[in-house]
């Protein structure tokens, strides 16, 4: 009889070693999985092998995922080659971790839906702020019905790093992150955990996009996301064919309506996530900036604000929590508990239905920003 592996005895092959890319290495190991390899164009694996003690190095995405070695691939390239990544390490009989979004569009999203469905390998999409405590509480909490029936949302996801015209990255073209910038980048991940907390998928959209900056000026020479400005570096002008900010109304499926502001030229907000839940019997709300609080609303009596890890907040996160009140678990932490997930999932001790993110919900997140871009275009409400 074949046993189902533990998460120590896993192994993981990381592709890409941005940003994101030695996050998912750091999160990895403090769950106790070993990486045993990491992939990057020319001597960028290399470098990184050395730096972060990742034993093998490799320059071609297909060698990593055909690398005995490696039980699960891990994408953090930019968002073009998730696609073809992930198809070929699905061929490969890897399971696989990507990093949002899926792919580029739809018809990208529904191949790897079929293919990780006919490889029947566990497949995630990382919107890891699924994993925040209070995410999960308020989870439990509209599914007891304590907030009573879901009138509407209203949030933002907040960030400042492309405020200046020198600002640069991938990003921010269309041949590489696709057509949506802003919304495809942070919105997705508002959008993907109040689908999460409320059970309902985003049916239609009504979007107003827009551009700050119309023309950029591009480094000469690739910079690394949220990377400082070097003044010493010379710049070359380009039109900017993306969004910088947006305001999206919504439709739940539940019923529920939903109101959404994206930006990514917010002086002062570095990474901030909010959004307030108002129910028939009361409402919650959270920001990330404070992520130990959650707080709640009532017509009748006193507001409250409960603390994590404590009885006024609720048991919603169990076995996604390791430290006590107090000593605060945040953007990091998130990424150790959505793997914790999927790697349980892996060895066979996950939840049914998984909390982390599929392949499904990767695809219809897409299907949304089509509809965004879609209403944005067509000044009217479009269907998801």
């Amino acid at each position: 009889m074949k046993t189902s592996p533990s998460l120590s005895s896993l192994r993981a092959g990381v592709i890409g070693t941005g940003f994101i890319g030695p996050v998912h290495v750091e999160a990895l190991r403090r769950l106790g999985v070993t990486v045993t390899a990491i992939c990057d164009v020319g001597d960028l694996a290399a470098q990184a092998a050395a730096r972060l003690k990742i034993p093998r190095a490799f320059a071609d995405h297909r060698q990593l995922a055909a690398c005995p070695e490696v039980d699960v691939v891990h994408i953090t390239a930019p968002n073009r080659f998730h696609c073809q990544m992930s198809l070929a390490a699905l061929r490969a009989g890897k399971h696989v971790v990507c990093e949002k979004p899926l792919a580029m569009n739809t018809r990208e999203t529904a191949r790897v839906v079929e293919a990780a469905r006919a490889a029947r390998r566990v497949f995630a999409v990382n919107y890891n702020v699924r994993f925040y405590p209070a995410v999960l509480q308020l989870r439990r909490l509209v599914r007891q019905g304590i907030l009573g029936d879901i009138i509407h949302v209203n949030g933002s996801y907040l960030q400042d790093w492309l405020f200046k015209d020198t600002d640069y990255n991938w990003r921010l073209l269309p041949a590489e992150g696709g057509r949506l910038r802003a919304v495809a980048d942070i919105g997705t991940h508002w959008m993907d955990t109040v689908s999460f907390i409320l059970g309902a998928r985003i049916t239609s959209v009504f979007a107003d996009l827009a551009t700050w900056h119309k023309q950029r000026r591009r480094p000469l020479g690739e910079v690394q996301t949220f990377a400082r400005a070097d003044t010493r570096l010379r710049y070359a002008p380009y039109k900017v064919q993306t969004d910088d900010f947006g305001s999206i109304l919504l439709r739940f499926s539940n019923g529920a309506r939903g109101n959404l502001a994206v930006s990514q030229v917010a002086a002062g907000r570095k990474n901030c996530i909010r959004f307030e839940i108002y129910g028939s019997k009361k409402s919650a709300w959270w920001c990330s900036e404070t992520p130990e609080q959650l707080h709640f609303g009532n017509r009748d009596a006193a507001n409250e604000t409960a603390v994590r890890a404590t009885p006024a907040f609720g048991d919603g996160a169990a076995g996604f929590m390791d430290y006590p009140p107090g000593h605060v678990e945040g953007f990091p932490d998130t990424f150790k508990m959505n793997f914790r997930a999927i790697y349980s999932a892996i060895a066979g001790a996950g939840s049914t239905p998984p909390l982390f993110a599929t392949a499904r919900d990767g695809h219809q997140e897409v299907a949304v920003c089509e509809a965004i871009l879609r209403s944005h275009r067509q000044r009217a409400w479009a269907t998801v």
